[in-house]
């Protein structure tokens, strides 16, 4: 028997709905890559108002843009995030490529982001070795993984922990 997900997920296409809806009993909501419609991004509120809405767009810049747009629009959305090395054929990325146990853990480790007063600053960032240094990628990829946050830059990883209100102590908790 198939896991129900009450929420609907946002994905980007057809391959992305036939994947998940292999393994669960889900509804999805297709963007059809960045050609993201006004009416699209209505009805996305709307549901997420009833049911709750999940962004589960694929680990590359097209899924990026759309997840940043999805959520500077609609306060409130639940985050799932698969990594490239988990969701990738040899040429391609992205959800349809996942394996289910992948998909059921970025299923189960949900992130909402909150406009929240910033829990780090730019200069502790730095400080932490996250940008700038020669392993800056190293603690940003060991800090996607343990807080859920998916493949980031120095800029998105800043703005995604302080959108968690992450703070320095439980990075350095987590680094160590």
């Amino acid at each position: 028997m198939k896991e129900v997900i009450k929420e609907v997920i946002v994905v980007e296409g057809k391959s992305d709905t036939k994947k998940l809806q292999s393994f669960f009993d889900v509804e999805t909501i297709e963007t059809h890559g960045l050609g993201l419609k006004k009416e699209t991004i209505e009805l996305i509120k709307e549901i997420n108002q009833k049911r709750g809405v999940i962004v589960f767009t694929d680990p590359d810049t097209p899924g990026e843009k759309i997840r940043t747009r999805l959520n500077s629009e609609i306060p409130g959305l639940k985050n799932a995030f698969v990594l490239k090395e988990d969701a990738r054929t040899k040429k391609k990325v992205g959800v349809e490529h996942a394996d289910k146990e992948t998909l059921l853990e970025a299923l189960k480790n949900l992130v909402t982001y909150t406009d929240t007063k910033d829990s780090l600053t730019m200069e502790e960032f730095i400080e932490l070795g996250l940008n700038g240094s020669a392993d800056s990628s190293i603690k940003r990829d060991i800090l996607s993984k343990v807080f859920h946050l998916g493949k980031c830059n120095a800029k998105t990883m800043f703005k995604r922990l302080n959108m968690l209100g992450i703070t320095k102590e439980e990075i350095i908790r987590e680094l160590c």
